[in-house]
């Protein structure tokens, strides 16, 4: 509570996001220019391009010499070369879409209701490598957790997997990974698979229904947030549906009541999701025990909390 650095406006997100929307990034990375033919090119205000390049300059992104502007190595590091250790890729896009979500937030107070998003294939690439970076530490922890006892050649679904970083774990532990999510993510993300992966891709509304299996394991990793009770319900009496007997469910996702992370994370969704939010243990609980669930418990890997749960 009260913590100065909490009041601190992310001045470097938002000018670097700026720059990556508009498309100031992209044109560099292609070939050096001056302001001015920057501007031109793009159809901007000349002044208006020069002092965000000045300010990405001494932020380190871009050089210049003899009046030309160009990425950094060090940008082109974490923006462009998958390879390196420092690659971020524009994962950072989705922190900035998720503030001009949460400026939103006092007319919601009033309405109830969250903005409508916009859905375009370059916000799909965002989110993908958003999510995929921050699961990339705590994906084979989680995974092993999830898989104790199962064995080798279990069978996953993986429901709204399409970041992949969960279901490449799952594979490199040797199991057999079903991941659904949209058309779009599967069509993006398909790309990223080399093949050799035990791994299926699925397109499909996982509201309407899940691939029949029977599974070892249906996966949710932070899923359940996106939706109301009515939602989760129907989602977990599917799942227990495709789940051969006593397999398991795991739930990756935050539990409210147990810190301030799952409290403030329910603005998020309040902002974002038309009934979406942070569910309590006794929640998740009672609509797996009425799902044909039993055996309830919350675990944790990483302080990634997981609810797992067996099929009755």
């Amino acid at each position: 509570m009260m913590d100065e650095s909490a009041f601190v406006v992310p001045r470097e997100l938002l000018t670097l996001a700026a720059a990556v929307e508009t498309g100031i990034i992209e044109n560099l990375n292609n070939k050096p220019m001056s302001a001015a033919e920057l501007a031109r090119l793009m159809g901007a205000d000349t002044r208006a391009v020069w002092v965000v390049t000045e300010a990405l300059k001494t932020l380190g992104y871009l050089t210049k010499e003899n009046g030309r502007l160009t990425l950094s190595s060090e940008a082109r590091e974490i923006f462009y070369n998958t390879g390196s250790q420092v690659y971020k890729g524009f994962s950072f896009m989705h922190r900035y879409h998720v503030i001009r979500s949460w400026l939103t937030l006092p007319e919601v107070i009033f309405t109830g209701k969250a903005h409508p998003k916009d859905k375009n294939r370059e916000k799909t690439q965002y989110f993908m490598s958003a999510m995929s970076l921050s699961a990339r530490q705590h994906a084979p922890a989680v995974t092993g957790l999830c898989l104790e006892g199962i064995g080798q050649g279990a069978k996953v679904l993986d429901v709204g997997g399409g970041p992949l970083t969960y279901a490449k774990a799952f594979a490199d532990l040797g199991a057999n990974v079903t991941v659904l999510d949209t058309p779009e993510v599967v069509e993006y993300m398909s790309d990223f698979l080399r093949g050799e992966e035990k791994i299926e891709m699925v397109a499909g509304d996982f509201n309407q229904g899940l691939p029949a299996g029977p599974f070892s394991l249906v996966f949710l990793g932070n899923i359940c947030h996106i939706y109301g009770e009515h939602q989760n319900r129907n989602l977990f009496k599917m799942a227990a549906q495709v789940l051969q007997p006593n397999g398991r469910i795991a739930i990756l996702d935050f539990v409210r009541g147990t810190g301030v992370t799952a409290a403030v994370f329910g603005v998020n969704m309040l902002v974002s999701s038309v009934n979406g939010g942070a569910w309590t243990y006794d929640e998740y609980g009672q609509w797996l025990s009425d799902a044909g669930f039993y055996d309830v418990n919350l675990d944790s890997a990483n302080d990634k909390q997981i609810i797992f749960a067996k099929k009755r």
